[in-house]
């Protein structure tokens, strides 16, 4: 081979090597465009579904916030007609899931499922032991201690636990000061120690309830702003049972078939039926045949998001004005 044909071989080999390397770089450069590309887009899609998500989270406390105000409305109209409440009135009557047609939401597109509907009930809230009996100004209620006692044993827990309630809720009260009749101070005014329980999940404060003994009890205690006595219309056989000292069980259930049957007007209907052998008819401030706290339970169902809240309502009675307590999203 001649000197000019190797030169020529040796010369062109750097060149291959040139657009060898060249094809790589514009390789990678094109894999990192489109890396950043798509991770731009991934950013873009995290961004849209957060302001999706904000979206329906506002949309869904609007229509929590309509449910709620309708509630409301139907407490009011309840009182206006009479001042007994029962487990036949309307306000008993759960929603089931209603779809709402006339919902505008002017950011769907006809790809997405965002159908809305509405559920939700209405629970005397009476109808259940209201633990802030356990105190009254600072001072432990032996009755309803004992009542809270036969609750808990009747559940499998230790009935001990209704000590330390006690101790606990009167702790969360002012105690008056104390005075002879002449004017002298026996015991100066001591204020609340600590803010007042308001759900039941504030038993897991007190060593030795556990998140399923509280779960277990939600539907038979309730903590109020006031000590309220239980609504003989509405309450279960076990708080009846509970509630009422020396009643047993069997006749707490006796007393519900007979209400289910005809409801109680009032306590003067309740003692002309009431079996004197079980004993005395209990006080009003133990059992009564009128409600004035009510806890309204909402469900929203927005295309993919779930919104559940609770909201404890106070009704004055005579009147029906009614406001709201607390609001607790679920």
């Amino acid at each position: 081979m001649s000197q000019t044909g190797r030169t020529g071989i040796v010369s062109g080999t750097p060149r291959l090597r040139q657009r060898g390397v060249a094809i790589v770089t514009a390789l990678l450069l094109a894999a990192l465009a489109i890396t950043l590309v798509m991770s731009l887009f991934g950013l873009q899609n995290v961004q849209v579904r957060s302001i999706e998500n904000q979206r329906y989270q506002l949309q869904k406390q609007w229509v929590m916030r309509g449910a709620l105000d309708w509630s409301r409305l139907i407490l009011r109209e309840d009182a206006k007609v009479n001042q007994v409440d029962y487990l036949g009135e309307p306000w008993s009557v759960p929603l089931e899931e209603t779809r709402l047609d006339q919902y505008v939401d002017n950011g769907r597109t006809s790809e997405d499922d965002t159908d809305a509907t509405l559920s939700g009930y209405i629970t005397d809230a009476q109808s259940r032991l209201n633990l802030t009996n356990l105190a009254n100004s600072g001072v432990v209620d032996p009755d309803t201690v004992q009542a809270f006692k036969k609750l808990l044993s009747a559940q499998g827990f230790d009935p001990k636990l209704a000590d330390d309630t006690a101790n606990l809720v009167a702790s969360t009260q002012s105690r008056a000061a104390q005075a002879n009749p002449d004017g002298t101070v026996v015991a100066a005014a001591v204020p609340a120690k600590i803010l007042a329980l308001t759900q039941v999940d504030d038993l897991l404060a007190i060593p030795g309830f556990t998140p399923a003994a509280v779960a277990k009890l939600k539907d038979l205690v309730v903590f109020l702003p006031v000590p309220t006595p239980i609504n003989i219309n509405t309450a279960s056989a076990q708080v009846i049972s509970a509630r009422i000292a020396g009643m047993s069980l069997s006749d707490a259930q006796q007393l519900v078939t007979t209400r289910d049957q005809a409801y109680y007007r009032d306590l003067t209907d309740l003692g002309g039926r009431w079996n004197k052998s079980k004993g005395a008819l209990p006080a009003a401030s133990v059992v009564n045949t009128q409600t004035n706290y009510f806890i309204v339970h909402g469900h929203v169902r927005l295309g993919r998001s779930i919104f559940d809240q609770d909201a404890l309502v106070e009704r004055t009675p005579v009147t029906g004005v009614t406001r709201v307590v607390w609001v607790r999203d679920m």
